[in-house]
Protein backbone atom coordinates (compact mmCIF):
# COMPACT_ATOMS: atom_id res chain seq x y z
CA UNK A 1 0.00 0.00 0.00
CA UNK A 2 1.18 3.54 -0.83
CA UNK A 3 2.00 5.91 1.59
CA UNK A 4 1.65 9.93 2.15
CA UNK A 5 4.33 11.39 4.34
CA UNK A 6 5.45 15.16 4.52
CA UNK A 7 8.84 14.85 3.09
CA UNK A 8 11.65 17.27 2.43
CA UNK A 9 12.86 17.07 -1.64
CA UNK A 10 16.39 15.79 -0.72
CA UNK A 11 15.19 13.37 1.42
CA UNK A 12 12.33 12.33 -1.53
CA UNK A 13 15.29 12.19 -4.29
CA UNK A 14 17.09 9.37 -2.01
CA UNK A 15 13.76 7.65 -1.41
CA UNK A 16 13.70 7.31 -5.06
CA UNK A 17 16.78 6.07 -5.80
CA UNK A 18 16.58 3.69 -2.93
CA UNK A 19 12.75 2.43 -4.54
CA UNK A 20 14.64 2.10 -8.01
CA UNK A 21 17.28 -0.35 -6.57
CA UNK A 22 19.92 1.79 -6.03
CA UNK A 23 22.95 0.18 -3.83
CA UNK A 24 25.97 2.19 -4.30
CA UNK A 25 26.40 6.09 -3.56
CA UNK A 26 29.71 7.66 -3.29
CA UNK A 27 29.57 11.50 -2.61
CA UNK A 28 31.01 14.51 -0.73
CA UNK A 29 29.20 16.65 1.10
CA UNK A 30 28.31 20.49 -0.47
CA UNK A 31 25.54 22.44 0.12
CA UNK A 32 22.51 22.50 -0.65
CA UNK A 33 22.67 18.68 -1.52
CA UNK A 34 23.81 17.15 1.74
CA UNK A 35 20.44 15.81 2.54
CA UNK A 36 20.92 13.19 -0.29
CA UNK A 37 24.02 11.87 0.95
CA UNK A 38 22.96 12.35 4.64
CA UNK A 39 19.91 9.86 3.89
CA UNK A 40 21.66 7.87 1.58
CA UNK A 41 23.69 6.84 4.28
CA UNK A 42 21.21 6.22 7.03
CA UNK A 43 19.16 4.02 4.57
CA UNK A 44 21.74 2.07 2.38
CA UNK A 45 23.46 -0.08 4.89
CA UNK A 46 19.59 -1.42 6.03
CA UNK A 47 18.94 -2.71 2.43
CA UNK A 48 22.14 -4.34 1.77
CA UNK A 49 23.70 -1.32 -0.07
CA UNK A 50 26.99 1.03 0.56
CA UNK A 51 27.65 4.18 0.72
CA UNK A 52 31.16 5.79 0.65
CA UNK A 53 31.80 8.94 1.78
CA UNK A 54 34.68 10.07 -0.85
CA UNK A 55 37.43 12.84 -0.22
CA UNK A 56 36.20 14.28 -3.01
CA UNK A 57 33.89 14.51 -5.80
CA UNK A 58 36.11 13.59 -8.35
CA UNK A 59 36.49 10.90 -6.55
CA UNK A 60 33.00 10.14 -6.27
CA UNK A 61 31.83 9.74 -9.75
CA UNK A 62 34.83 7.74 -10.22
CA UNK A 63 33.98 5.07 -7.55
CA UNK A 64 30.14 5.46 -9.04
CA UNK A 65 31.48 4.34 -12.46
CA UNK A 66 33.46 1.29 -10.97
CA UNK A 67 30.03 0.32 -8.64
CA UNK A 68 27.96 0.91 -11.87
CA UNK A 69 30.61 -1.95 -13.25
CA UNK A 70 30.33 -4.76 -10.48
CA UNK A 71 26.57 -4.66 -11.79
CA UNK A 72 24.90 -2.48 -9.17
CA UNK A 73 22.72 0.59 -9.54
CA UNK A 74 24.59 3.98 -8.54
CA UNK A 75 24.54 7.34 -7.87
CA UNK A 76 25.94 10.43 -6.78
CA UNK A 77 24.74 13.78 -5.29
CA UNK A 78 26.37 17.21 -5.78
CA UNK A 79 26.38 21.06 -6.44
CA UNK A 80 28.28 23.66 -8.41
CA UNK A 81 31.57 23.23 -7.64
CA UNK A 82 31.36 19.57 -7.35
CA UNK A 83 29.70 19.51 -10.64
CA UNK A 84 32.60 20.96 -12.27
CA UNK A 85 35.22 18.51 -10.81
CA UNK A 86 33.36 15.40 -11.92
CA UNK A 87 33.24 16.97 -15.65
CA UNK A 88 36.36 14.45 -16.69
CA UNK A 89 34.75 11.31 -15.47
CA UNK A 90 31.50 12.27 -16.59
CA UNK A 91 33.20 12.00 -20.22
CA UNK A 92 34.37 8.68 -18.90
CA UNK A 93 31.13 7.86 -18.27
CA UNK A 94 29.98 8.58 -21.67
CA UNK A 95 32.40 6.60 -23.52
CA UNK A 96 32.77 3.81 -21.46
CA UNK A 97 28.44 3.81 -21.46
CA UNK A 98 27.97 3.61 -18.02
CA UNK A 99 24.68 4.20 -16.67
CA UNK A 100 24.59 6.00 -13.70
CA UNK A 101 22.68 8.90 -11.99
CA UNK A 102 24.00 12.65 -11.02
CA UNK A 103 22.17 14.79 -8.72
CA UNK A 104 22.54 18.42 -9.05
CA UNK A 105 21.14 20.51 -6.82
CA UNK A 106 21.92 23.69 -8.60
CA UNK A 107 23.18 26.85 -6.48
CA UNK A 108 24.46 30.03 -7.08
CA UNK A 109 27.52 30.34 -9.45
CA UNK A 110 30.12 30.63 -10.55
CA UNK A 111 32.80 29.10 -8.40
CA UNK A 112 31.30 29.06 -4.76
CA UNK A 113 29.13 31.25 -5.40
CA UNK A 114 25.68 30.95 -3.35
CA UNK A 115 25.60 27.66 -1.39
CA UNK A 116 22.02 28.08 -0.06
CA UNK A 117 20.62 29.87 -2.80
CA UNK A 118 18.78 28.43 -5.58
CA UNK A 119 19.72 28.73 -9.43
CA UNK A 120 19.81 26.78 -13.01
CA UNK A 121 23.14 28.05 -14.14
CA UNK A 122 24.56 24.16 -14.60
CA UNK A 123 21.92 23.76 -17.70
CA UNK A 124 24.44 24.16 -20.78
CA UNK A 125 27.22 22.30 -17.64
CA UNK A 126 25.43 19.37 -17.60
CA UNK A 127 25.13 18.95 -21.47
CA UNK A 128 28.23 20.60 -22.73
CA UNK A 129 30.79 20.25 -19.54
CA UNK A 130 32.79 17.17 -20.27
CA UNK A 131 34.92 17.64 -23.70
CA UNK A 132 34.20 16.21 -27.11
CA UNK A 133 31.20 15.25 -28.79
CA UNK A 134 28.52 13.61 -26.83
CA UNK A 135 24.95 13.50 -26.15
CA UNK A 136 22.85 12.85 -22.89
CA UNK A 137 20.00 12.53 -20.65
CA UNK A 138 18.71 15.59 -18.21
CA UNK A 139 15.67 15.70 -16.12
CA UNK A 140 14.09 18.58 -13.99
CA UNK A 141 11.86 18.15 -11.54
CA UNK A 142 9.52 21.03 -10.00
CA UNK A 143 8.25 19.60 -6.83
CA UNK A 144 9.00 17.13 -4.13
CA UNK A 145 6.94 14.40 -5.80
CA UNK A 146 8.74 14.58 -8.84
CA UNK A 147 11.93 14.49 -6.68
CA UNK A 148 11.02 10.61 -5.78
CA UNK A 149 9.28 9.85 -9.64
CA UNK A 150 11.76 11.72 -11.50
CA UNK A 151 14.90 9.64 -9.51
CA UNK A 152 13.84 6.57 -10.09
CA UNK A 153 13.02 7.32 -13.88
CA UNK A 154 16.88 8.46 -14.41
CA UNK A 155 17.99 5.18 -13.26
CA UNK A 156 15.31 3.46 -15.58
CA UNK A 157 16.58 5.83 -18.73
CA UNK A 158 20.68 5.21 -17.41
CA UNK A 159 19.65 1.24 -18.11
CA UNK A 160 18.27 1.96 -20.78
CA UNK A 161 20.41 4.04 -23.15
CA UNK A 162 23.50 3.41 -21.06
CA UNK A 163 24.46 6.64 -20.25
CA UNK A 164 24.79 9.06 -17.48
CA UNK A 165 21.51 10.74 -16.71
CA UNK A 166 21.29 13.93 -14.49
CA UNK A 167 18.99 14.99 -12.12
CA UNK A 168 18.84 18.46 -12.62
CA UNK A 169 16.98 20.01 -9.49
CA UNK A 170 18.00 23.67 -7.52
CA UNK A 171 18.39 24.53 -3.36
CA UNK A 172 14.28 25.58 -3.85
CA UNK A 173 13.15 22.04 -4.60
CA UNK A 174 15.59 20.05 -2.86
CA UNK A 175 15.41 22.27 0.42
CA UNK A 176 11.22 22.47 -0.25
CA UNK A 177 8.94 20.23 1.96
CA UNK A 178 5.82 19.03 0.71
CA UNK A 179 3.18 16.29 0.53
CA UNK A 180 4.25 13.15 -0.95
CA UNK A 181 2.82 10.10 -2.02
CA UNK A 182 5.42 6.83 -2.19
CA UNK A 183 4.30 3.72 -4.06
CA UNK A 184 4.84 0.37 -3.03
CA UNK A 185 6.83 -0.21 -5.59
CA UNK A 186 8.19 1.54 -8.74
CA UNK A 187 8.79 0.58 -12.46
CA UNK A 188 12.17 -0.62 -12.87
CA UNK A 189 14.06 -1.40 -16.36
CA UNK A 190 16.62 -4.04 -16.20
CA UNK A 191 19.82 -3.78 -18.11
CA UNK A 192 20.09 -5.62 -21.43
CA UNK A 193 22.53 -8.28 -20.96
CA UNK A 194 25.54 -8.85 -23.45
CA UNK A 195 24.13 -11.87 -25.62
CA UNK A 196 26.42 -14.88 -26.15
CA UNK A 197 29.16 -14.16 -28.52
CA UNK A 198 28.44 -10.94 -29.17
CA UNK A 199 31.24 -8.39 -28.40
CA UNK A 200 31.09 -6.06 -25.10
CA UNK A 201 30.66 -2.77 -27.87
CA UNK A 202 29.05 -3.96 -30.34
CA UNK A 203 25.56 -2.22 -30.66
CA UNK A 204 22.31 -3.54 -31.75
CA UNK A 205 20.49 -2.10 -34.19
CA UNK A 206 19.01 0.50 -31.92
CA UNK A 207 22.88 2.13 -31.06
CA UNK A 208 23.38 0.24 -27.55
CA UNK A 209 25.05 -2.48 -26.64
CA UNK A 210 24.39 -5.08 -24.37
CA UNK A 211 26.41 -4.81 -20.66
CA UNK A 212 28.54 -7.36 -19.19
CA UNK A 213 29.53 -5.93 -15.27
CA UNK A 214 32.76 -7.19 -14.11
CA UNK A 215 32.46 -10.96 -12.45
CA UNK A 216 29.91 -12.42 -14.38
CA UNK A 217 32.20 -14.53 -16.61
CA UNK A 218 32.42 -12.25 -19.50
CA UNK A 219 35.86 -10.83 -20.64
CA UNK A 220 35.16 -6.73 -20.80
CA UNK A 221 37.90 -3.99 -21.29
CA UNK A 222 37.27 -1.05 -20.48
CA UNK A 223 38.53 2.26 -21.79
CA UNK A 224 38.17 5.51 -22.12
CA UNK A 225 40.31 6.03 -25.27
CA UNK A 226 38.76 5.63 -28.77
CA UNK A 227 38.33 1.71 -28.82
CA UNK A 228 36.46 -0.93 -31.49
CA UNK A 229 33.53 -3.47 -30.60
CA UNK A 230 35.97 -5.62 -28.12
CA UNK A 231 37.22 -2.36 -26.01
CA UNK A 232 40.57 -1.92 -27.42
CA UNK A 233 42.04 0.80 -28.02
CA UNK A 234 42.03 2.08 -31.75
CA UNK A 235 43.37 5.84 -31.62
CA UNK A 236 44.99 6.87 -34.91
CA UNK A 237 41.67 5.38 -37.04
CA UNK A 238 39.78 8.63 -38.07
CA UNK A 239 36.73 5.88 -39.11
CA UNK A 240 36.79 3.98 -35.95
CA UNK A 241 36.57 7.23 -33.66
CA UNK A 242 33.83 8.77 -36.51
CA UNK A 243 32.12 5.72 -36.30
CA UNK A 244 31.99 5.32 -32.22
CA UNK A 245 31.37 9.01 -31.23
CA UNK A 246 27.94 8.67 -33.88
CA UNK A 247 26.86 5.99 -32.34
CA UNK A 248 27.26 7.45 -28.64
CA UNK A 249 25.33 10.91 -30.07
CA UNK A 250 23.01 8.94 -32.01
CA UNK A 251 21.38 6.57 -29.46
CA UNK A 252 20.31 9.52 -27.57
CA UNK A 253 19.51 11.96 -29.89
CA UNK A 254 17.26 9.12 -32.08
CA UNK A 255 14.81 8.93 -29.07
CA UNK A 256 14.20 12.04 -28.15
CA UNK A 257 10.64 11.26 -28.97
CA UNK A 258 10.76 8.30 -27.02
CA UNK A 259 12.19 9.89 -23.99
CA UNK A 260 10.39 13.11 -23.87
CA UNK A 261 8.40 14.08 -20.92
CA UNK A 262 6.42 17.51 -21.04
CA UNK A 263 3.28 19.44 -20.22
CA UNK A 264 1.13 21.31 -22.79
CA UNK A 265 -1.42 23.72 -20.87
CA UNK A 266 -3.66 26.22 -23.65
CA UNK A 267 -2.48 24.71 -26.69
CA UNK A 268 -4.05 27.44 -28.51
CA UNK A 269 -2.20 30.56 -27.25
CA UNK A 270 -0.52 33.31 -28.61
CA UNK A 271 1.42 33.86 -25.52
CA UNK A 272 3.60 30.78 -24.17
CA UNK A 273 5.59 30.45 -21.10
CA UNK A 274 8.36 27.49 -21.79
CA UNK A 275 9.93 26.72 -18.01
CA UNK A 276 11.54 23.89 -16.94
CA UNK A 277 11.72 23.54 -12.62
CA UNK A 278 10.58 25.60 -10.39
CA UNK A 279 9.84 28.89 -12.40
CA UNK A 280 7.04 26.70 -14.01
CA UNK A 281 5.70 26.86 -10.38
CA UNK A 282 5.16 30.74 -10.80
CA UNK A 283 4.04 30.61 -13.94
CA UNK A 284 1.48 28.08 -12.97
CA UNK A 285 0.38 30.65 -10.06
CA UNK A 286 0.21 33.06 -12.71
CA UNK A 287 -2.17 31.11 -14.46
CA UNK A 288 -4.11 30.59 -11.74
CA UNK A 289 -4.76 34.04 -10.80
CA UNK A 290 -5.43 35.26 -14.33
CA UNK A 291 -6.78 33.27 -16.36
CA UNK A 292 -6.42 33.71 -19.74
CA UNK A 293 -6.66 30.57 -22.95
CA UNK A 294 -4.60 32.87 -24.14
CA UNK A 295 -1.43 32.27 -22.11
CA UNK A 296 0.15 28.72 -22.52
CA UNK A 297 2.62 26.71 -20.79
CA UNK A 298 5.11 24.51 -21.79
CA UNK A 299 6.45 22.39 -19.04
CA UNK A 300 9.67 20.40 -19.63
CA UNK A 301 10.82 17.41 -17.70
CA UNK A 302 13.39 16.43 -20.28
CA UNK A 303 15.63 19.16 -20.61
CA UNK A 304 17.81 17.21 -22.57
CA UNK A 305 17.75 16.12 -25.69
CA UNK A 306 16.17 18.72 -26.23
CA UNK A 307 12.34 18.36 -27.13
CA UNK A 308 12.19 21.04 -30.00
CA UNK A 309 8.90 19.09 -31.33
CA UNK A 310 7.06 20.21 -28.05
CA UNK A 311 7.29 23.81 -29.15
CA UNK A 312 5.15 23.53 -32.44
CA UNK A 313 2.46 21.90 -29.91
CA UNK A 314 1.30 25.96 -29.83
CA UNK A 315 0.87 26.21 -33.54
CA UNK A 316 -0.68 29.82 -32.87
CA UNK A 317 2.10 31.25 -30.40
CA UNK A 318 3.61 34.20 -30.97
CA UNK A 319 5.82 34.85 -28.44
CA UNK A 320 7.54 32.33 -26.04
CA UNK A 321 8.48 33.74 -22.85
CA UNK A 322 10.99 31.89 -21.11
CA UNK A 323 12.09 32.55 -16.95
CA UNK A 324 15.05 30.81 -15.88
CA UNK A 325 17.56 31.21 -12.77
CA UNK A 326 19.53 31.89 -15.22
CA UNK A 327 21.04 34.26 -17.85
CA UNK A 328 19.04 32.58 -20.20
CA UNK A 329 20.80 29.17 -20.99
CA UNK A 330 17.29 27.53 -22.15
CA UNK A 331 16.25 30.52 -24.29
CA UNK A 332 19.13 30.24 -26.58
CA UNK A 333 17.78 26.61 -27.46
CA UNK A 334 14.55 27.62 -27.71
CA UNK A 335 15.82 30.27 -30.04
CA UNK A 336 17.48 27.52 -32.42
CA UNK A 337 14.04 25.89 -33.30
CA UNK A 338 11.67 28.86 -33.51
CA UNK A 339 11.02 31.46 -35.76
CA UNK A 340 8.79 33.36 -33.37
CA UNK A 341 10.13 36.04 -30.75
CA UNK A 342 11.37 34.43 -27.88
CA UNK A 343 11.77 36.92 -24.66
CA UNK A 344 14.56 35.76 -22.37
CA UNK A 345 13.51 36.59 -18.38
CA UNK A 346 16.70 35.38 -16.85
CA UNK A 347 17.12 36.11 -12.73
CA UNK A 348 19.74 35.46 -10.55
CA UNK A 349 20.66 35.42 -6.96
CA UNK A 350 18.38 33.17 -5.59
CA UNK A 351 15.39 33.94 -6.00
CA UNK A 352 12.01 32.61 -7.94
CA UNK A 353 10.32 35.05 -10.19
CA UNK A 354 7.61 36.19 -8.61
CA UNK A 355 3.70 36.40 -10.09
CA UNK A 356 3.43 40.12 -10.67
CA UNK A 357 7.37 40.34 -12.93
CA UNK A 358 5.79 37.31 -15.33
CA UNK A 359 2.55 39.26 -15.79
CA UNK A 360 4.48 42.45 -16.11
CA UNK A 361 6.74 40.54 -18.90
CA UNK A 362 3.76 39.52 -20.22
CA UNK A 363 1.91 42.89 -20.88
CA UNK A 364 4.92 44.16 -21.76
CA UNK A 365 5.06 41.79 -25.24
CA UNK A 366 1.29 41.98 -26.09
Amino acid sequence: MSKVEFMQGNTACAEGALAAGCRYFGGYPITPSTEVAEHMARKLPKVGGTFISMEDEIGSIASVIGAAWTGARAMTATSGPGFSLMMENIGYAVMTETPLVVVNIQRGGPSTGQPTRAAQGDMMQCRFGSHGDYSTIAITPNSVQEMFDLTAKAFNLADRYRVPVFLMSDEIIGHMREKIVIPDSVETVSRRPLGDGRLPFAADPDGIPGFAPFGTGRHVHVTGLTHNERGYPDTTDAEAHDVLVRRLMRKVESARREMADYEVTNPDAEFVFVTYGPPSRTVQQLMHDLPDENIGHLRLKVVWPFPEFALKEFADAKVFLMPELNMGQIAREVERHVDQKVVMLPKIGGELHTPAELAAALEAVR
